[in-house]
Formats: structure tokens, C-alpha cells, sequence
């Protein structure tokens, strides 16, 4: 796996999670900007995807496995628009709560995808 796409999309991913945890913090629902915030971080997850895959069909392999780590690039491609749409559910501080958390998830998953690869 690139460490460097790895690195970014975990960065990203918990300012995110910080930047919606304040607009929560300050009794707001996401808003059209946090939404942008969600785009960047999912194409950054998008290309981890691809990049991840591209290296499967090349011949390289994960330490752990091709299944849990296709699973954990499926999930960490899955986890902010997923909480994205809830958001947009919960139209309430919780929505951005809802944000910010499936932030730090996917800042988790990166850490694990990381460990899995075998770095």
C-alpha cells in the first residue's frame, strides 16, 4: 500500500471528525460545506480503493490475507458516505455527530489496512 494515501486519508479523515465535532459542539447540523469536506475525504478513499486494487492484480499481496484486507478497503471506501446519508437524516447536531464519528472509524480502519498490508 502507498503509506503517503494512507497517511492523508487518516489525516484527513480526523479533520473531519474534529470539524463536524465542533459544528456538534455548537448545536449545528452538517451543512453544505461539511459535505465538501466528505467529498475530499471520499475520493481520498476512492483512490485508496483503486490503488489497493491495482495492486492485488499486479501479484502483490497483503500479509493477513486478500479477503479482510479487500473487506477493510470496501469498508473504509464505505464508511463516510454512509454516515454522510444519515446525516442528511438527522437534520440535528446529531447528524454532524454521526460525521465526526464515522471520521475517526475510518481513521481507525486506515491504521488497520496499514497493519494488514504488513507495515
Amino acid at each position: 500500500m502507498l503509506d503517503v494515501l494512507t497517511v492523508a486519508t487518516a489525516v484527513a479523515a480526523l479533520a473531519l471528525a474534529a470539524w463536524c465535532g465542533w459544528a456538534a459542539h455548537r448545536d449545528q447540523p452538517t451543512k453544505d460545506w461539511h459535505f465538501i469536506g466528505m467529498a475530499v475525504v471520499s475520493l481520498l478513499a476512492l483512490v485508496q480503493l483503486v490503488v489497493g486494487i491495482v495492486q492485488l492484480a499486479r501479484g502483490e499481496r497483503p500479509e493477513q490475507g486478500v479477503t479482510i484486507f479487500v473487506a477493510y478497503l470496501v469498508g473504509a471506501f464505505a464508511c463516510v458516505p454512509v454516515t454522510a446519508f444519515m446525516s442528511l437524516a438527522e437534520r440535528t447536531r446529531w447528524g454532524s455527530v454521526t460525521v465526526a464519528a464515522g471520521g475517526v472509524v475510518l481513521a481507525v480502519l486506515q491504521v488497520r489496512l496499514y497493519d494488514i498490508w504488513g507495515g
